[in-house]
């Protein structure tokens, strides 16, 4: 035989500035695919140099993907044609051929049982079709959009749900077969460059030019988080790919790097690109929205403590099945939480580790804590509980209004408790006892949040009428000062260090820091973080604040009088 073909030197994939390249995996991970002009190269993943060509597009191909049994590949190119072909036989045998949009073939997703094709793309009178893959006949429409779709996926178990992204800033979400426009993803402010659902179908995610990854559950397309706090890139991101297990999933951005997350963990793994399978650095964090914080000391070093939805993954054991409400480091050196799954948990600090033992189950949800002199008073909903020693000491039911938020004086006499009745009722400590003395307060609304000084001097309170108040302990309770500003209720506060300034965050996106001797003196910050309000606030000093918020980030601020 005059001629062989000994070996194929296999092209690389034709790259355009600014536009993702959608490569494509064997089910049985054996081969990756990609294109190059009119050609669609297919590759070995652990020997590249075994490569094979398919050249049939009259026109640019521009994405290919294995159907999951693996028989088969649908390959695009520029015209809007589609060629769906054989892989077991060398000639690659065509075996139909659509033409299901009249612009470029963006993107290309199979159902789990290679029957269904979804396509999307660039169009005069659409941007996307899903059809039958023997007969082409239409198993839903793919609406919604008012620019060219630049990804698709399918949710690989029923049921199904087909998921799109855009260059209109949105996604769409749908139900099927035949699938249906359910509702849009409106999360991201620039193009939304690719949308991929977990292989376990729990999961779908987004990524965008404006550098942000958006999470949300892969069923109800309703969002669970996003990953990296306020972006998870410094430049737009082109891709996203899932790994096998559904736990990590790799970014690639125009900031020239790619980013290895653990998305259960909430973990970055930098790789080194000699050495890829041992991370150089990873950096742990939420990705979820973050609940509460406290900030502690030990050691001579200042710890910031943070709580979310479901376990905490920086201790070791199994910590609390719901979401973490509450917390705050005791003079024991134990961190005390309260959370939706009513419990309390006491958790050393020192060897941080979740303790089988160390736990106390209410009789009703707890939604607030309070730890000093020995105590801690929980207020749950329908009750008020006094604890000592890990152990519930004294029960208050039938109060009479529903209590919000609790606090012990630091000198452990007294217990403050914030109602919706825009109430404080306060309460002595005798023994191991809540006695009602008939003291109240009186606030502008509905308490949301509460705390005395370091030193006792002072109880702030603000409330769901926008004032936050002083009031002078030694005065008998008498108002030291009112402070106005936020725009919508406010629902976070803490003291700073030196009892002189306290800091309150509100539903307005605002964070105020006040000076308690003068009601007009205050530091805003605007916007801490764009997206969610914060939701809790902690001091590391008299200069430094640490805000967190529901878009799951912690952030520290240095504060100058």
């Amino acid at each position: 035989m005059p001629l062989v073909l000994k070996q194929v030197f296999a092209s690389l994939p034709q790259m355009e500035r600014g536009v993702a390249k959608v490569i494509g995996g064997d089910p049985k991970g054996n081969n990756f695919l990609y294109t190059n002009g009119k050609c669609v190269i297919i590759r070995n993943i652990e020997n590249p140099a075994i490569a094979d060509i398919y050249t049939e597009h009259a026109h640019q191909a521009t994405v290919a993907k294995y159907a999951p049994s693996g028989f088969y590949i649908a390959s695009g190119d520029a015209s809007g044609k589609i060629r769906i072909w054989d892989t077991t036989q060398k000639e690659h045998m065509l075996k139909y051929e659509y033409t299901p949009i009249s612009g470029k073939v963006k993107d290309i997703a199979w159902t789990e049982d290679s029957k269904r094709i979804a396509v999307v793309g660039d169009g005069r009178e659409k941007f996307g079709a899903v059809f039958l893959w023997d007969s082409g006949s239409s198993v839903g429409e793919i609406s919604g959009h008012a620019k060219l779709i630049n990804s698709v996926d399918i949710r690989q178990k029923r049921p199904y749900r087909l998921a799109t992204a855009s260059d209109d800033t949105c996604s769409s979400f749908f139900e099927g077969p035949p699938f249906k426009f359910k509702f849009t993803l409106r999360d991201h402010s620039q193009f939304v460059n690719c949308i991929r659902f977990s292989p376990d179908g729990s999961r779908l995610v987004t990524a965008g030019a404006d550098g942000q990854i958006f999470i949300y559950d892969g069923t109800t397309g309703e969002r669970v988080g996003s990953l990296g706090g306020d972006k998870a890139h410094k430049g737009g991101i082109y891709a996203v790919s899932w790994g096998p297990d559904s736990s990590q999933l790799i970014s690639a951005s125009g900031d020239k790097t790619v980013k290895l997350w653990d998305v259960g963990a909430g973990y970055i793994n930098y790789l080194d690109k000699n050495n890829p399978d041992r991370p150089i650095r990873t950096v742990k964090g939420h990705t979820k929205s973050i609940q509460c914080l406290t900030v502690h000391k030990g050691n001579g070093r200042s710890y910031i403590y943070s709580g979310k939805t479901g376990e905490n993954d920086c201790f070791s054991g199994k910590g609390h099945s719901n979401q973490v409400s509450k917390m705050q480091a005791d003079e024991a050196n134990e961190l005390v939480t309260c959370s939706m799954d009513d419990t309390l948990r006491y958790t050393s600090l020192s060897k941080k580790e979740y303790s089988a033992s160390d736990v106390v189950k209410m009789d009703s949800q707890p939604k607030s804590i309070s730890v000093s002199g020995g105590f801690t008073l929980a207020v749950c909903i329908g009750q008020l509980v006094l604890l000592k020693d890990k152990k519930k000491v004294f029960t208050l039911d039938n109060l009479g209004y529903e209590a919000e938020v609790g606090a012990i004086h630091p000198g452990g006499t007294t217990a403050a408790v914030g109602g919706n009745d825009a109430k404080v009722h306060l309460y002595s400590i005798q023994g191991s006892t809540l006695k009602d003395e008939g003291k109240t307060l009186e606030a502008k609304g509905a308490i949301t949040d509460m705390a005395y000084s370091n030193d006792g001097a002072y109880l702030a309170v603000i409330d769901d009428k926008k004032v936050a108040t002083a009031y002078s302990v030694a005065d008998g309770y008498s108002v030291k000062n009112e402070f106005y500003g936020h725009h919508a209720k406010p629902v976070s506060l803490a003291w700073s260090p030196d009892n002189e300034h306290i800091a309150t965050g509100g539903m307005d996106m605002m964070v105020y820091i006040w000076t308690i001797g003068d009601a007009d003196k205050r530091i805003k910050l605007p916007d801490a973080h764009r997206l969610h309000h914060v939701s809790s606030l902690a001091w590391i000093d008299a200069h430094t604040l640490v805000t967190t918020s529901h878009d799951a980030s912690v952030k520290q601020w240095t504060i100058t009088y």
